[in-house]
């Protein structure tokens, strides 16, 4: 896969072999701690993605997304999560995890993709503007089902 250098930040398409170094960083990174069967759930499906930004071996930001097709529309990929480490933040490696997430998208036939965030998240919104997203007219409504 494509390889981004920037400042000695690699930023890859993960793989089943990034497991030990995305349960090393957990919930420094992640949400939560890394749950190991999900994981492998999540590598072992083709329609799930993941790019790490590593700094050397350790793992210093993320993206996750997954496509999908709908019976009336061409793929499209949603964003699900882009996270870097604190000490790692404001220097691009969002924005560039971000592209290259979309670059791969469209290189498996997605035509649109698309990502939420709380209107308070203001360096989200910064960072998906320096991607290249345009917010949308019309804003929406997130109902959750727990």
């Amino acid at each position: 896969m494509n390889l981004i250098m920037k400042n000695e930040i690699e930023i890859r398409l993960a793989t089943i072999e990034d497991l030990p170094a995305i349960e090393k960083v957990g919930d420094t990174l992640f949400d939560n701690p890394i749950k190991r069967n999900r994981a492998i759930e999540f590598f072992e499906d083709p329609r799930h993605h993941l790019f790490l930004a590593f700094n050397s071996k350790e793992v210093v930001g993320m993206a996750s997304a997954f496509h999908y097709v709908h019976p009336d529309k061409d793929p499209e990929l949603f964003m699900n999560e882009v996270g870097v480490i604190a000490a790692f933040q404001n220097q691009g490696i969002g924005r560039t995890l971000v592209k290259r997430l979309w670059e791969y998208a469209q290189e498996l036939g997605c035509k649109e993709a698309w990502i939420g965030t709380e209107k308070s998240n203001i360096a989200a919104q910064k960072c998906y503007k320096a991607s290249g997203g345009t917010p949308d007219d019309e804003p929406f409504i997130l109902y959750e089902f727990e």
